[in-house]
């Protein structure tokens, strides 16, 4: 993953953070998986300010070429996916014209930085380098860890005593590996030097859980390749030393009149319902 996805990008609703240990016992009864949840990134209590927009005629959006469902090339030649819909909602609320223009995810910053364009939305992990050289508004999404297991085996909550003893799977070096060895001390490790190789150790029943990129594990669990074999276990883990502060919308540095009217805009329309829209017209298995 480059530098937009989490830890190696970074990066919902009642997120569940660090584990805290308790003393009830594993469930021993298979559950069905969790219906479709929805994240929530806004606090409805911190209500922003409408700032003022009159300077604000048109804004020039930058997106990556091909990263669906966030953003790719749609039929008919034009940009499209989750970013490209979000953009043109942010230019709605904010009554502008808005422009998307697709480039390699890695000249993203540069451009910006040189002026040929206005704002970055290509799931770009907010991060201190990067920080160092744009601004970022709020997350607009956050990339959680989940775990997988096998669907006869499904928990509908995981602890640290719940999986004592139990065969987990992690990318080895991973930030999701440091969190296993710093939060689920009981569980046995086992590390794998790919998504592929992980994601076959849990179909063949080498191990018990997989813990990884809630993001990607989502568009396996419910593609072709993971055969219907697993689901989500558990809820999301979002802790922001392991996983990142998220992912934000960037500005050239200092452009706060830009910054403060994408926040505003992105609580309206989250507040309005349509990020929860666009979330699940883009996500038939929520990553949370």
């Amino acid at each position: 993953m480059r530098g937009r996805r989490p830890p190696a990008k970074q990066p919902p609703a009642a997120p569940q953070g660090a584990p805290q240990a308790t003393p009830q016992a594993a469930p021993q009864t298979a559950i069905p998986a969790a219906p479709q949840a929805v994240p929530g990134f806004w606090d409805p209590r911190r209500r922003p300010e409408r700032p003022d927009l009159s300077r604000l005629t048109v804004i020039r959006f930058l997106t990556e070429t091909d990263y669906p469902p966030f953003n790719y090339t749609g039929a008919d030649g034009n940009p499209a996916g989750f970013n490209v819909d979000l953009a043109r909602a942010l230019c709605e609320e904010i009554k502008v014209t808005c422009t998307v223009q697709m480039r390699r995810f890695e000249t993203l910053v540069d451009a910006l930085t040189s002026n040929r364009g206005d704002a970055i939305i290509a799931s770009m992990a907010v991060s201190p380098q990067l920080r160092a050289r744009v601004d970022f508004t709020d997350p607009y999404y956050r990339v959680p860890a989940r775990f997988a297991s096998r669907k006869d085996a499904v928990m509908p909550e995981v602890r640290p005593e719940y999986l004592e003893g139990k065969k987990v799977g992690v990318i080895a070096g991973s930030a999701h590996e440091a969190y296993l060895k710093a939060m689920f001390t009981d569980a046995e490790m086992h590390g794998y030097p790919n998504d592929d190789a992980l994601r076959t150790a849990l179909r063949k029943g080498e191990v018990d859980f997989i813990f990884g990129d809630a993001i990607s594990l989502a568009f396996w669990i419910n593609g072709t390749d993971s055969g219907d074999c697993c689901a989500f276990s558990g809820g999301p883990f979002v802790e922001s030393r392991f996983f990142g502060e998220g992912v934000g919308i960037a500005v050239r540095k200092g452009n706060d009149v830009l910054r403060q009217a994408l926040n505003w805009a992105l609580f309206r329309v989250w507040e309005k319902g349509r990020h929860t829209d666009l979330w699940l017209r883009y996500f038939s298995v929520s990553p949370f």
